[in-house]
């Protein structure tokens, strides 16, 4: 499996702000080669619709068959653990399909960060000490911001592998929004 793929055709980006599309890659990230059937009753879905979204992921390469332990079996692995896109681009198409995308995974973790707050008094007190929100307002030109998420990913690349969890490690949503806002 690749480190990172770069989508830079409007119609990937398209493909891919599908939700189940995306849960589906995030789902062959995490646990590996998955049969549809095993990606349908993991994310309670029906066999057909992962066949087919599976399919569509192939068809813009986020997603590959593997060969499978007997004739029968049918896995589909992710082709990156990492997804990126262009968010610059002067072309219109573009624009729009990125902005799509970026809509569709914000409605997704915010979706995630209400179910967590909803269900946090289930953690521990050592994971809700250690989980939660925070908001930093800081002051920095176009450059800087670039130097500083660059930083951010560095920072984050060594916990990204499934392959090299710590004991007593689990999933952790670290989403990031760098937002410039007008002074007001």
């Amino acid at each position: 499996m690749a480190d990172s793929i770069r989508l830079d055709d409007p119609r990937a980006l398209r493909a891919y702000a599908h939700p189940l599309r995306l849960s589906l890659v995030g789902l062959l990230r995490r646990n590996g080669p998955m049969t549809a059937t095993q990606c349908a009753a993991a994310l309670d879905e029906n066999v057909p619709n992962c066949s087919f979204h599976l399919r569509q992921l192939a068809k813009y390469g986020l997603a590959e068959r593997v060969p499978g332990a007997d004739a029968r079996e049918r896995p589909w692995r992710a082709t990156a653990m990492d997804t990126s896109w262009a968010d610059d681009s002067d072309d219109p198409e573009m624009r729009a399909a990125a902005d799509q995308l970026n809509a569709v995974i914000l409605a997704r973790y915010t979706r995630i960060a209400e179910s967590y707050l909803a269900t946090r008094v289930r953690e521990t007190v050592e994971w809700r000490r250690a989980a939660g929100f925070g908001d930093y307002m800081i002051y920095v030109t176009a450059e800087e911001l670039s130097a500083l998420s660059a930083r951010f990913d560095e920072l984050l690349e060594p916990y990204g592998d499934p392959q090299r969890r710590a004991e007593g490690s689990r999933p952790v949503s670290v989403v990031q929004l760098t937002i410039p806002r007008d002074e007001s």
